[in-house]
């Protein structure tokens, strides 16, 4: 099919950040950027593993970036050929979406440099490369390869204690700083060609020296084999490492290559939208999708996935929101067993957000907000650097996020809501939602002169407003959680013991009682002219233009948020807020409804969140504006192939991947365009298709049952698989 591949020609220093984010491989246990094989530190290469974290010193928490078992780097009669050593007459990258395979070809002039890498799917601890050499000059060659140390870390180092093995499998192990958990990697080489070897060790890793007499006209090609294992895997990494590597050099590149698109032609029957009309489009939407589907954790069923998916150790490597609200829709219309294991790592953290309440002097679940693994608050009290003191600045995203258990009590209703599937609230989920329930008890709030229930100093999805009372958004949540707990007896009616030990075992009677009294209680927002007011006393802040507020930054890097910044005392909001409430409680509100509050807040959002823009596409098809969805659209699908989204924060880097964008390409697509809703287990559409879309087609796995749903201008049909 078409619009499935995305190339890069010509080398340019300043973008080689921008194109290892854009030429991410991944497979779920790891990503690798896409840098070249020859890369250094100065290139930002690395190896992300999912789910091992590390703190160095008193810096933040990060994910672990593992040795690189890839690197290559050509010496040619004495001269290295590599970008930045040597003019290169050409150089293209080029990444196919359908087999996840990068290409990458490089004409240094006396030889062209081909390769193609991928991150296996079939088996997700390893990557493997293909390397071919095509001379133009006679001479003597070296091909250093090997595992590279020469990491790129923001907040490290994170790996200790080096050990290199050389001979056929190189291997290099080393140890975590603060739980010490091993990481082994391991390299193995497949060439036919004369040549002499000799090993390196050096302070940047371990290294192969392939020395060789070339002809012009000649070509040669090396197969390259890495496998990644760490002490959370297995119990001897080193061993499984070295096994995996020598069983995949007997087994050859072409067949590991066959097995992993094997895969993915499995993953796009499950999942790809086909988009016609626009050729841009339906490539910044298969990007979309390949890049969520890539990070997905289908080599585990208890994980989920981070802000910046495996690209790299911004954020954290932390799991925010996102992952409920917007990455767990596509998986849960098109792959439900991964839907369920991001929900699984929500259930299986529940003693941390159980801890986190404890430590704030509340009762039930507040979930982190960064999440790290088992459920470790990730987040710092100071998540900010001044631009103009580069000292700390004290945020309150840890402490005043609490629609995130809110949030995640939504996606475990909509995942049973959607697939009629009780085992996950059987196995921890109803334990979930009542607990986040307790939660909102117990850090409810009631004035003395009237009944209502606020909820103050909080923030919302719209963090440039921090400490408000009653945001909208939030109290939705707290009262959809609250109603949610209260209807799983419904939900477990035919088991009526089995939810009442649930009850006893919680010691849940009387919070049960309190959860019937305080629902009617929540405190509902201020209306005026049919606009939601985003939390009180917003209405009477700065009314001014976006422009006027982007006119008082001094530093192009301040943030925006805050008791000091630009924005905090303006009605200039950072991302959909009140809109994403419009968007997730569709039943709850009017298109009139809608239409009001979209034409308020739109002038006023900023969009400086990825989050922001699919929301107002979702509403502004709700209400008939498809031109606006589609330009809404459009900046979502595209903003990992243009490199878009905000890279600073203050001081701090925050570039990479963005899943949720990602995700929410998905959702207007299919929720939006196609405008799909599933009610009592039956599909139905409301299709609000863009002039620039002549068709839209993609799958959906409803219960045990697969679909394909085929829309157009004239109609749209569906068909049982």
């Amino acid at each position: 099919m078409e619009h499935e591949s995305f190339t890069i020609t010509g080398y340019d220093p300043e973008r080689v950040v921008q194109d290892g984010n854009r030429f991410l491989l991944a497979n779920g246990y790891l990503g690798i950027r896409g840098t070249v094989e020859e890369a250094d530190r100065s290139s930002l290469p690395a190896v992300t593993l999912a789910g091992v974290y590390d703190q160095y010193q008193d810096r933040w928490r990060e994910p672990v970036n593992a040795p690189i078992g890839l690197f290559a780097k050509l010496i040619l009669n004495g001269k290295v050929m590599g970008l930045g050593n040597a003019e290169a007459h050409s150089h293209v990258f080029s990444i196919d979406y359908r087999n996840a395979v990068l290409t990458r070809e490089t004409d240094f002039g006396p030889v062209v440099f081909r390769s193609e890498r991928i991150a296996s799917l079939a088996e997700p601890h390893l990557l493997t490369a293909s390397l071919t050499l095509s001379f133009n000059t006679d001479g003597e060659a070296v091909l250093l390869t090997g595992i590279s140390t020469d990491l790129w870390d923001i907040n490290g180092p994170h790996l200790f204690d080096f050990h290199n093995t050389t001979g056929e499998i190189l291997l290099c192990e080393s140890i975590t700083g603060e739980k010490k958990i091993p990481v082994a990697v391991t390299q193995s080489v497949s060439y036919e060609h004369s040549a002499e070897e000799m090993f390196q060790i050096t302070g940047e890793g371990v290294f192969r020296r392939i020395g060789f007499t070339v002809k012009a006209g000649e070509k040669i090609t090396f197969s390259i084999f890495s496998a990644v294992y760490t002490g959370l895997d297995v119990q001897e990494p080193a061993k499984q490492a070295e096994r995996l590597c020598a069983i995949s050099k007997a087994a050859g590149y072409s067949e590991c290559k066959r097995a992993h698109i094997t895969e993915w032609e499995n993953i796009w029957k499950q999942c790809r939208i086909d988009l016609g009309g626009n050729e841009d489009a339906a490539l910044a939407l298969m990007a979309s999708q390949f890049y969520l589907n890539s990070i997905a954790p289908r080599h585990a069923d208890n994980l989920s996935i981070p802000a910046r998916g495996l690209s790299g150790q911004t954020y954290k490597g932390a799991v925010f929101w996102d992952s409920e609200i917007f990455l767990l829709p596509m998986f849960l219309y098109t792959q439900p067993q991964i839907a369920a294991s991001l929900l699984r790592y929500r259930i299986d953290t529940l003693p941390g957000a159980r801890k986190k309440a404890k430590e704030y002097g509340y009762r039930g679940a507040f979930y982190a907000w960064e999440s790290q693994e088992g459920g470790t608050e990730g987040c710092t009290n100071f998540n900010v650097v001044d631009v103009f003191t580069h000292r700390p600045v004290r945020t309150y995203f840890r402490d005043k996020q609490i629609h995130i258990s809110g949030d995640i009590a939504y996606a475990l209703w909509e995942y049973y809501r959607v697939t009629g599937d009780r085992l996950l609230l059987e196995q921890g989920g109803a334990e979930v939602i009542l607990e986040c329930a307790r939660f909102y008890l117990s850090r409810a709030s009631a004035r003395l002169d009237c009944d209502a229930i606020d909820y103050a100093d909080v923030i919302g999805p719209d963090e440039y407003h921090e400490r408000v009372r009653n945001n909208a958004f939030t109290n939705q949540m707290v009262r959809f959680c609250m109603e949610n707990a209260l209807r799983l007896k419904e939900v477990f009616s035919d088991k009526p013991e089995q939810f009442e030990a649930l009850l006893d075992r919680l010691d849940y009677r009387t919070d049960w009682e309190l959860l019937v009294k305080a629902l009617g209680r929540i405190r509902r927002p201020n209306i005026r002219h049919g606009v939601i007011e985003q939390f009180d006393g917003y209405f009477d802040l700065e009314d001014c233009r976006l422009e006027t507020v982007r006119s008082r930054l001094v530093n192009p890097r301040e943030y925006w948020g805050g008791d000091h910044g630009v924005a905090g005392t303006t009605q200039i909001i950072k991302q959909a807020d009140v809109i994403a409430l419009l968007a997730l409680f569709p039943e709850n509100y009017s298109d009139e409804d809608v239409a009001a509050n979209w034409m308020y807040y739109e002038p006023r959002t900023e969009h400086g969140s990825s989050l922001s823009a699919c929301m107002y596409a979702l509403t502004a098809c709700r209400i008939g504006r498809e031109e606006l969805a589609w330009k809404y659209f459009c900046d979502t699908a595209s903003i990992d192939l243009r490199g878009g989204g905000k890279q600073w924060a203050g001081d701090i880097y925050i570039g990479g991947t963005h899943p949720a964008a990602n995700g929410g390409a998905w959702m207007i697509a299919v929720l939006g365009f196609a405008g799909l809703s599933v009610s009592n287990g039956s599909i139905e559409l409301r299709p609000h298709l863009p002039v620039q879309i002549k068709r839209l087609q993609f799958p959906i796995t409803q219960g045990n049952k697969h679909y394909l749903i085929t829309v157009t201008h004239e109609g749209w049909k569906t068909e049982e698989l």
